[in-house]
């Protein structure tokens, strides 16, 4: 046996016809004309069209300057002077007990006293914020702050 009487195990396959007979020929198997048509041809998905519409999470929005804590409620020295009794321990359940605030959110709320007013009874202050005047006022009468 010499190598031009080789013969292949498997046959070559039969070519594909092309044109009208072919099954590749022509149009390829791309229709005819248009977009689908032509080399480099890419259609953006429908899926991404309708994502990219959807609007980013960025940031807080509109209020991201707002602070994300409940701002505090402000009671002045002159209501504790007037509504509570001398002696007393002033907390924020107690200030919504008695009717000078209100709950906020089904919660006591945070409180600031100020110093608007003048006080003369001796007052202990916990649980709440408290300005550095209303501070020097209420230990001036003989009260505390917590």
């Amino acid at each position: 046996m010499q190598i031009h009487n080789i013969k292949r195990k498997t046959k070559n396959k039969k070519s594909v016809s092309v044109g009208r007979g072919g099954t590749r020929g022509k149009t390829s198997g791309r229709g005819t004309k248009g977009q689908n048509a032509r080399a480099g041809h890419k259609k953006r998905p429908e899926l991404r069209d309708i994502i990219k519409k959807i609007p980013k999470l960025r940031g807080r929005g509109r209020n991201s300057n707002l602070s994300i804590n409940d701002k505090p409620i402000v009671v002045n020295l002159n209501v504790i002077e007037r509504d509570l009794k001398d002696g007393v321990v002033i907390t924020p359940s107690l200030l919504v007990s008695s009717g000078i605030l209100s709950k906020y959110k089904g919660k006591n709320p945070v409180v600031k006293i100020l110093a608007s007013g003048e006080i003369t009874k001796k007052i202990t202050i916990s649980g709440c914020k408290v300005s550095a005047t209303a501070k020097e006022k209420i230990e001036k009468a003989g009260g505390s702050v917590k």
